[in-house]
């Protein structure tokens, strides 16, 4: 009796755990087919991050280098005054004639100086006892020119703020927001031909007891430099001014330079993804706008002859000065940058960013300088805060 009830119960037992293994089975099998079908139906997820979650947020501080930003030169043909020399200073094209340290002490009965200088014979005509000083006051050109410079490497600053408020799988989909700045100097230099109005200023020497002040003399390459003492040869301090006169056959070397600060904000959504446990990525683009202020700078320096139409030596007046201006561009932007996990809370980063922007033109004078933002591409590196 008792073995019989023995081999009933070891029936019941093994005929239990044969339904739970099925059921089991079955319930593998359905919860399987479930997640085949949500993978078919739902091919990606996006989860809502809660506001309480932590690391959703990051800031990016660090350097960036501007490479293929170009820029473009052009002065027009047309007259343009010349603002190097002046002879209300006493400084002229091939010489000076200035206040020396007496005040410029009267010698019988006329102010007269010691600081003077010149550079070429033909400007004393010994049987007036004269020296003649010229200043070119303006110059005009027929065809004008143009020129083309691309900037190497420009450094400057780059900041990065974003957050992120969805999963997707291992990435976090947000915004983020960029700064930076960066300075520019672009440079181009041209030849041109053209005419230069100059004036001729004829100074006296004085005459004394023994006789007039004959000026040291001069070869080329070799000036007089008179000094401000007040000792040595005199010349008269008053001039008398001749006539303005045109003067083929200039030749006039301009360089131009444009020194702006490059300002920049950009907004757009961004994706974070873990590649692996150390290396992580950033990904965004959206539109761009910039402010770009500073200046273009000109030097000229326009060689003629003032004797013309005798042959006598060549002189070179220099002209320069500055147009300030500023101007807003606008465009878009593509980041992509990759960080390394360093420290919980601090990775290093290295990025590289396309910002194409119009163009922004600097002008004045019948001069102008267009700095070319439309392939600028951007290197950065520094120092992510993930928080």
């Amino acid at each position: 009796m008792s073995r019989n009830l023995f081999l009933i119960l070891r029936r019941l037992f093994l005929f239990g755990c044969a339904n739970a293994a099925l059921v089991i089975s079955a319930q593998e099998s359905l919860q399987q087919q479930q997640n085949t079908d949500d993978f078919i139906n739902h091919p990606w997820r996006l989860e809502h991050i809660s506001p309480d979650d932590d690391w959703t947020r990051h800031f990016r501080l660090g350097g960036v280098a501007g490479l293929n930003i170009k820029g473009n030169f052009k002065m027009n043909s047309g007259s343009f005054l010349i603002s190097g020399n002046n002879p209300a200073n006493g400084i002229y094209d091939d010489g000076y004639v200035r206040t020396d340290d007496t005040g410029n002490a009267p010698y019988n009965g006329q102010p007269a100086t010691s600081y003077w200088g010149y550079q070429n014979s033909s400007q004393y005509d010994s049987g007036a006892n004269t020296l003649t000083m010229h200043s070119a006051t303006s110059f005009s050109t027929t065809s004008g020119s143009s020129g083309s410079a691309n900037d190497s490497v420009s450094p400057g600053l780059d900041l990065a703020y974003g957050d992120s408020y969805w999963y997707w799988d291992h990435a976090k989909l947000g915004w983020e927001f960029g700064f930076g700045s960066l300075p520019i100097h672009l440079s181009s230099s041209s030849t041109m031909s053209g005419s230069v109005s100059s004036t001729a200023y004829t100074f006296q020497f004085p005459t004394g007891p023994n006789g007039p002040v004959i000026p040291p003399d001069v070869s080329p390459g070799n000036p007089y430099n008179g000094p401000a003492s007040g000792i040595g040869p005199l010349l008269y301090f008053n001039s008398t001014p001749g006539g303005s006169s045109s003067i083929p056959g200039a030749t006039i070397n301009n360089t131009e330079s444009l020194d702006v600060m490059l300002y920049t904000a950009r907004l757009g959504p961004a994706m974070y993804w873990d590649i692996s446990e150390r290396i992580g990525a950033y990904a965004s683009a959206g539109p761009a706008v910039g402010l770009v202020s500073g200046n273009l700078e000109y030097r000229d320096a326009i060689t003629y002859n003032p004797t013309y139409p005798t042959s006598g030596p060549d002189v070179t007046a220099h002209s320069h000065g500055q147009i300030n201006g500023t101007g807003v561009v606008y465009g878009g932007y593509v980041n992509a940058t990759l960080v390394y996990h360093a420290v919980e809370g601090g990775d290093f980063y290295l990025g590289a960013q396309f910002m194409p922007l119009n163009s922004a033109t600097i002008s004045g004078g019948g001069r102008s300088g267009k700095l070319d933002l439309s392939g600028q591409v951007y290197i950065t590196a520094g120092i992510n805060w993930p928080f």
